[in-house]
């Protein structure tokens, strides 16, 4: 399966934002990828006002997806937000088929941390979510679910071989080291490949954020189940293809099987 993995920064504007994915989608097609990736929060950056962009732009947004998707034949999977009660909103990673098809993973580990409270306008998720793109079954994960490796094990039990982690990594002094050691830790928990895709660093791409937000500091990887870096980005907006070998995530699984090893389920 060739993944391409769009690194991009998004604005406070869903127009410009939109502008950019459909440069990124055209861009992965011509290059053959079976899908692209972007990161959380494509849809609007986090420092905006996410219900106001939810509810003003989000059929547009997916009307707009979906065509593309179709029009280039290549499935996109994005980050976006959908409107939710009491004011608050879904964080959601989608994925757009070229058939037409749409389905989403809604958040479930919430960020309240490093002082950031997520939870504050945002209702979390509770399903897990495996779909299967191009043949290959993938499980969709957002950015801070990558420190709970319950998930990313409980995802590889459901028939996942490969993960994805979109995310908009918030900075600080070791972050970056950080998202690097659980992307790879997630693939080693799991036997299998996760391609984990960051917003890339503001101060490198230049577009403008909201100070203190999480908007990202790229380094996106990919890990195979081995724990190996197959690729890995710099800060800036970039995009690439990456070429997920599946036998190795069979090799993996007879050589270090740690979910048929686990006890109790754990």
């Amino acid at each position: 399966m060739k993944v391409a993995i769009a690194q991009i920064n998004s604005s406070r504007v869903v127009a410009e934002n939109l502008a950019k994915v459909q440069e990124y989608v055209a861009r992965s097609a011509d290059i053959g990828a079976d899908l692209v990736v972007f990161p959380e929060a494509t849809m609007t950056a986090f420092g905006s006002d996410l219900a106001a962009a939810a509810s003003e732009h989000a059929e547009h947004w997916k009307t707009e997806m979906q065509w593309l998707a179709a029009e280039r034949d290549i499935t996109v999977v994005v980050g976006e937000f959908a409107t939710a009660p009491e004011g608050k909103v879904r964080n959601i990673l989608a994925v757009y088929t070229p058939s037409g098809e749409r389905l989403d993973y809604a958040k479930i580990h919430l960020y309240d941390a490093f002082g950031f409270t997520e939870s504050e306008t945002v209702d979390p998720g509770r399903d897990l979510v495996v779909v299967n793109i191009a043949g290959v079954n993938v499980g969709l994960t957002l950015c801070y679910d990558v420190r709970f490796p319950k998930l990313f094990a409980e995802l590889s039990r459901r028939g996942a071989d490969v993960c994805l982690v979109s995310a908009s990594w918030a900075g600080g002094e070791g972050k970056v080291e950080q998202w690097e050691t659980l992307a790879r830790a997630r693939a080693l928990d799991s036997n299998t490949f996760v391609v984990a895709v960051d917003q890339s660093d503001p101060a490198i791409s230049g577009v403008p954020v909201k100070e203190g937000a999480p908007t990202g500091v790229g380094h996106s990887l990919v890990s195979d189940p081995f724990g190996h870096v197959v690729q890995a980005f710099g800060g800036g907006e970039e995009l690439r293809v990456v070429d997920i070998d599946l036998d190795v995530v069979r090799t993996a699984e007879k050589s270090i099987p740690v979910l048929e090893n686990a006890k109790l389920g754990y």
